[in-house]
């Protein structure tokens, strides 16, 4: 017999990816739970008032109630960031390449002044990282406007992408340092692989986030 616990939160989830806001998610547990508990008391398997599909069950529940859903748009979401990140990277690149060597005319360095490594991975680093942030949240403002609660999702981007960035930079530099700093193609796939999942945890998270309370 499938326990009545597992049975709504197996259900919650599939209202969640449904986009039901979460008031209506704990008026239809509260609801579903009354049922399968008079159908438990009544020497019944729970289960079987939804017929084996809990998940279908949910979402009719939903579209029988008529409630207001909120769209998550997950794989759009994603994809514009994407564009948004390359597009940035390429804009970026090209103003390095024009600005680059001015930069180096007008602040000549002597060679006994040693840079900190500390300055230099963050500059190595953290220009790269802001240029994609800068393109990711752009593209998804722009873009994608029509899709509810879009500033609230763009704003948690704009901070959690860099903190991901912060993290997951000790992970591909230890992965670079355990290879040799190999410049080998699948070292470096392997490294923007890396990179990718982080941002796309981040952007993915920062979705997730701005939906938890809608409605």
């Amino acid at each position: 017999m499938e326990s009545i616990n597992s049975i709504l939160a197996e259900a919650d989830r599939a209202w969640r990816a449904y986009g039901v806001s979460s008031a209506d998610r704990a008026a239809f547990a509260a609801e579903l739970r009354l049922d399968l508990q008079a159908a438990a008391d009544d020497g019944r398997d729970p289960g079987e008032l939804l017929d084996g599909d809990v998940a279908g069950f949910a979402r009719r529940l939903a579209d029988e109630a008529g409630v207001h859903r909120v769209r998550g748009d997950y794989s759009r979401l994603l994809g514009t960031a994407l564009l948004g990140a390359v597009a940035g990277v390429v804009l970026g690149f090209g103003l390095l390449s024009v600005l680059y060597p001015l930069l180096v005319h007008l602040i000549d360095i002597p060679r006994s002044i040693e840079v900190p490594v500390l300055l230099a991975v963050t500059v190595y680093y953290g220009v790269p990282a802001a240029v994609v942030v800068v393109g990711a949240v752009t593209a998804v403002r722009l873009l994608l406007g029509d899709l509810p609660r879009i500033r609230q999702t763009t704003r948690l981007m704009t901070l959690l992408v860099p903190v991901t960035g912060i993290l997951v930079t000790p992970v591909t530099i230890l992965y670079a340092r355990s290879t040799d700093y190999s410049t080998a193609p699948s070292v470096l796939v392997a490294e923007v692989a890396i990179g990718l999942a982080a941002f796309a945890g981040a952007t993915m998270l920062a979705r997730r986030l701005s939906l938890r309370h809608a409605g």
